[in-house]
C-alpha cells in the first residue's frame, strides 16, 4: 500500500505541500503509484502565479498524462530541475527528492490532513 506522510497536507487532486516557507509542493506515492512510471514532467517557471485548484503544469508516464494542480495560490520561487531531468525520480521518492516546486504563498487552497487523505486515496499514514 501506498505511503501516506503524516507530516504534509494533502489537495484532493494528490499534490502535497509541507509546512516550510516557501513551501514545497509534490506528488503524492498514491499518485505516483497509480500513474505508473513516470517520463515527463512539466512545471511552472520561477515567477509564475499558481492559483489553489487551477491547473500549473502536468505529469505524464507510460500510462497516461495527468493535470498538475496547484495546492496553493502564489508564486513559484524553485523549480525542481532534477524532477524535470529525471522524472523517475518522482517514482523512486515522490517526499524526498522527487519535490516539483516552491511556491511563496499568499494563499492556501482545501488541504487534507494525511489521515483524511489516505481514508479517501487508500495509503498507509506513516
Amino acid at each position: 500500500m501506498s505511503k501516506v506522510l503524516a507530516s504534509l497536507r494533502y489537495s484532493a487532486e494528490h499534490e502535497w505541500v509541507d509546512a516550510s516557507t516557501p513551501t514545497k509542493v509534490g506528488i503524492s506515492q498514491v499518485a505516483a503509484d497509480a500513474l505508473g512510471d513516470v517520463v515527463y514532467v512539466d512545471l511552472p517557471e520561477v515567477g509564475d502565479s499558481v492559483t489553489a485548484g487551477e491547473t500549473c503544469g502536468e505529469v505524464e508516464s507510460t500510462k497516461s498524462v495527468s493535470d498538475l494542480y496547484a495546492p496553493v495560490t502564489g508564486t513559484i520561487v524553485e523549480v525542481n530541475q532534477e524532477a524535470i531531468d529525471n522524472p523517475a525520480i518522482l517514482n523512486e521518492d515522490p517526499y524526498g527528492a522527487g519535490w516539483l516546486f516552491t511556491v511563496e504563498v499568499t494563499e492556501e487552497g482545501p488541504l487534507l490532513s494525511a489521515a483524511d487523505y489516505a481514508s479517501a486515496n487508500g495509503g498507509d499514514v506513516a
